[in-house]
């Protein structure tokens, strides 16, 4: 059993309180609630829904065919923690200072405690412990206690809502900020019951033609949502909120305070049963870790209809949408543990089929499918096409995301259902929008006009990491169509798919063009990168950094410079087709014209620096990761979380340290590198259906079978069968 884990106000950067209500939101894939003072904040804020959005107009200054037309923002909701509390004269405690708090990692509860004062400076404590239901995802409970300090009267407490304030017209995206919200004029909100136990909220969406209702009730039905307490002792009062889209009447056994914490802490339970990673030799960066990975389960769509905002449900930056983060940062923490979720989140893509089809014929390509490069429900809403609709290669991160999936999985139901059909309309969509060019008296297939990863660098054409990506996805598309057509034939015949289109994927994908620099000896990102002046960077004052902030783009797009990792994602991707001594040539090229103004870069970095045996930067680049949010690096943290990165402090240790891979054949692979700052690192996954735990300690790596049938595994590139349990020695 795990130890007690709790993150504490001194674990974190709490210079700005907006950091905190993010750090310590609550959310179970479906609501989201920030953890704002309950006293002072605005009464409308601080509640977010997976998929729960408006839209609004995109306004051009000059418009051309084809550009998207509606924004999506993800709507703020009343805030469910706000409590009005008053004196015996009503007048309210308006002053509240939080004095404590902190958040139980295994169980899910939210512990906080401030100091309330009147008019008359009389203080009373106000103790608020939450928990949010994480099997029947509409409910969430909180409850107060309040303690006599230096007011010992009685109190009123007021847990009605409130439609007076309109926090979502004050969130405004700041013109010079893409990474803000915007705000919304189209909400509409009205009481639709209302007892002395019972009230229920509707909030309208007018042209996205959405509904959510949000119910509080008191607990058992037996307190007033207006009550009066004597404190001439502490007094306690619990709330249950219903967040859904229908207005139902729940039974108690629904609305029950107890069964809202038991599901809290089972959840939590089976999440380190299946994923614990845990660090020995340093209890900070465990203690990082570990929230990284709760945060990352709070925030993750699990009804196969919404996904994972780049914010999660911890905050409305990027306006809640999803981009490709999700396939290539944080499915893989799930496909090696909870297999389910990664299931759901390729289907959410699946879902989306119809926008992606629809988009590729705006585009001009009339066949296949181009996924949204950034939506809530699967519209492209990106107003500015050279750093998003270009970025082609989102096609390929979902292909790459199913093959990995199908390959930890064996999903044969799965692929026959969903998977070959995304990869057969993403295939299709290559093999159409590339062209193939003659050079020197060989027919080669180039991409041209895209963006890679590196959003400094755009239009290109043949970006390192998009033909790779394309190859990649030509060619499962050929594998997994014919395991199809060998496992049910008859659901491989309704994809009407020829034997010249399938062998003309293996063609195309045979003769796909990769830059390639000669004088450098390393991969070219594209056809001109290095055509181009490298960014004066002795130049640059620190504060100018983010560059997309401070510099026109048509100035950034003139030179090399990288937002973040772009052919090195590739390297780290596709090990297999780069050497160890051109590998090393690539990361340091790239490393020294990189911002890492990205917060989905110090991952990569990381991951792959651990792999080469470069430990000092990669545990470099680890201390940035896995604290990232903790001590607010990108300066962002108060419009939520980067969900990214908290999956890629996954990916650093279990990917990178301990070089987790699978082989093209199937073979579950470790290449350990033990940091010497630890002890050791242990962490559990799931692969073939059989839960493992892994232990990399000194100069010995334990593997343990724990459930499932005997495996064989590859150790620094020596196989073993695995039956119950491995003790390797391996060197440090």
């Amino acid at each position: 059993m795990m130890k007690e884990i709790k993150l504490r106000l001194t674990d974190v950067n709490a210079c700005n309180i907006s950091n905190l209500e993010s750090i310590f939101s609550l959310a179970n894939g479906h609501v989201g609630i920030r953890a704002t003072n309950p006293i002072t904040s605005d009464s409308l804020a601080g509640t977010l829904v997976n998929g729960y959005f408006e839209y609004s107009p995109i306004v051009y200054g000059e418009v051309a065919a084809n550009y998207p037309k509606r924004n999506e923002t993800i709507v703020s909701l009343p805030n469910l923690r706000k409590i009005k509390v008053m004196d015996e004269k009503h007048r309210e405690f308006k002053s509240a200072r939080l004095v404590d708090i902190n958040l139980d990692l295994l169980s899910g509860q939210l512990s906080e405690t401030y100091e309330l004062w009147n008019v008359d400076k009389q203080q009373i404590n106000m103790q608020v412990t939450s928990y949010i239901d994480q099997e029947d995802v509409q409910f969430f409970g909180i409850q107060y206690t309040f303690i006599p300090i230096s007011y010992s009267s009685y109190i009123y407490v007021d847990k009605r809502f409130s439609l007076d304030e309109d926090a979502q017209h004050k969130i405004a995206m700041k013109i010079d900020d893409p990474r803000k919200t915007r705000k919304i004029a189209s909400i509409q909100r009205q009481i639709v019951t209302k007892t002395r136990y019972r009230q229920t909220i509707m909030v309208d969406t007018a042209e996205s033609n959405q509904k959510i209702y949000l119910t509080v009730y008191s607990y058992k039905n037996d307190q007033p949502l207006l009550s009066k307490l004597t404190l001439n002792k502490s007094q306690t009062v619990t709330y249950q909120y219903n967040v859904s889209q229908k207005n139902t009447l729940l039974d108690k056994r629904q609305i029950d305070w107890d069964l809202i914490k038991s599901h809290s802490i089972e959840f939590w339970q089976q999440v380190w049963q299946n994923s614990e990673v845990s660090i020995t030799g340093n209890d900070e960066l465990n203690l990082a870790l570990h929230f990284n990975i709760f945060q990352l389960n709070q925030s993750t769509g699990r009804d196969g209809k919404t996904n994972i905002a780049a914010k999660g449900l911890s905050g409305p930056g990027y306006e809640g949408h999803t981009f490709w983060d999700t396939e290539m940062y944080m499915i893989s923490y799930y496909i090696y543990s909870q297999p389910e979720i990664a299931k759901k989140l390729l289907m959410y893509r699946y879902n989306t089929l119809d926008f992606a089809r629809n988009r590729a014929r705006q585009l001009g390509v009339n066949e296949g499918a181009l996924f949204a490069w950034r939506s809530i429900n699967g519209e492209e809403t990106s107003a500015y096409y050279p750093a998003s609709t270009a970025a082609y290669h989102l096609d390929g991160d979902i292909a790459y995301a199913i093959g990995n999936y199908y390959e930890a999985t064996h999903d044969d139901d799965f692929l026959a259902q969903y998977g070959f059909e995304m990869l057969l309309e993403t295939a299709r969509f290559w093999r159409r929008f590339g062209c193939w060019v003659n050079k020197r008296d060989y027919q080669q297939f180039e991409f041209h006009t895209v963006t890679g990863p590196d959003e400094y660098t755009v239009m290109v054409d043949n970006n390192y990491f998009t033909n790779r990506m394309a190859q990649h996805n030509l060619r499962l598309a050929y594998r997994l169509g014919k395991r199809l057509s060998e496992i049910n034939p008859r659901r491989f015949a309704k994809f009407n798919v020829s034997t010249e289109e399938m062998d003309d994927f293996v063609k195309i994908a045979d003769h796909i063009y990769f830059p390639f620099s000669d004088k450098f000896q390393i991969n070219a990102q594209d056809d001109t990168f290095f055509s181009k002046a490298i960014w004066p960077f002795s130049h640059t004052p620190r504060d100018k950094y983010p560059l997309l902030l401070h510099y026109h783009p048509l100035t950034i797009y003139r030179y090399q410079v990288n937002k973040q990792a772009d052919t090195l994602l590739a390297d780290l991707l596709f090990p297999e087709t780069i050497t160890a001594e051109q590998l090393k040539r690539e990361y340091d090229y790239y490393e020294s014209i990189t911002t890492h103004d990205s917060s989905l870069s110090r991952s990569i970095f990381s991951t792959l620096a651990a792999r080469m045996g470069y430990m000092n930067k990669a545990y470099d680049y680890f201390l940035d990761t896995v604290r990232m949010d903790l001590t607010d690096l990108q300066g962002n943290t108060e419009d939520g979380l980067h969900l990214a990165n908290l999956g890629g402090s996954w990916m650093s240790v279990v990917q990178g340290f301990a070089g987790m891979q699978v082989t093209p054949q199937g073979v579950l692979k470790l290449i350990p590198h033990l940091p010497k700052e630890w002890e050791g690192f242990n962490f559990r996954m799931v692969f073939h259906n059989r839960l493992l735990n892994i232990n990399i300690s000194g100069n010995q790596t334990t593997i343990s079978l724990l459930d499932g049938k005997p495996m064989n595994v590859l150790v620094n590139d020596k196989s073993y069968h695995l039956e119950k349990i491995l003790k390797i020695l391996t060197k440090r």
